[in-house]
């Protein structure tokens, strides 16, 4: 309990919300027969946007990183991407986490003409340094150059954009409506902290 007061009982909820979300959603799951797209992306900006405290970051990636063991252990053929390149994932979570941090900080979740492009290009930046850091260090491709490897992994990135586009749209919508409509009144505490 001592915990929960340390790290806030909104942050708590937050994150439990998001626990949840990632285990429904993440890639390669065994949890059902319906795969929905994996929305690991946008949790981690929705992290930076609402969580102050840095171990919510690393218990979200915690929780990813036992899905994808966890799956590859019940199915090795669903470990195809655990390999060394898999930890440049840290570094593509965390430029998302950031960018939701710098979002709220400076106050343009609202702003849509703000909040728009920069979630484009934080989106962009963690899928080059996802594609990036698979393809040069997962020992699959044999030793290309930084060059080389830039030409690989580009027909993922639609998909990539389109599903992470998706749920942060429908964050989006949902945030601005409990901040805007006086319906919600009650669940404004849960607005940006």
């Amino acid at each position: 309990m001592t915990l929960i007061k340390n790290l806030g009982f909104q942050s708590v909820c937050i994150f439990i919300f998001l626990f949840s979300l990632m285990t429904l959603t993440r890639g390669s799951h065994l949890l059902s027969s319906i795969s929905l797209p994996d929305a690991s992306l946008v949790l981690f900006l929705i992290g930076g946007i609402y969580l102050k405290n840095i171990r919510f970051f690393i218990a979200l990636f915690f929780l990813g990183l036992f899905i994808d063991f966890g799956a590859a252990a019940l199915d090795p053929k669903l470990g195809f991407c655990l390999t060394k390149g898999y930890w440049g994932l840290i570094i593509a979570y965390a430029s998302l986490w950031v960018c939701g941090y710098f979002l709220n900080k400076q106050k343009y979740l609202q702003k849509l003409s703000i909040f728009i492009p920069y979630v484009s290009i934080a989106v962009v930046v963690a899928f080059l340094i996802s594609t990036q850091t698979y393809y040069l260090f997962s020992g699959r491709f044999g030793s290309p150059s930084l060059a080389e490897s830039l030409l690989h992994g580009w027909e993922y990135l639609p998909q990539y954009f389109l599903s992470s586009f998706i749920y942060i749209g429908l964050f989006w919508l949902t945030q601005n409506i409990i901040i805007k409509n006086k319906i919600f009144s009650n669940l404004k505490k849960f607005k940006p902290l």
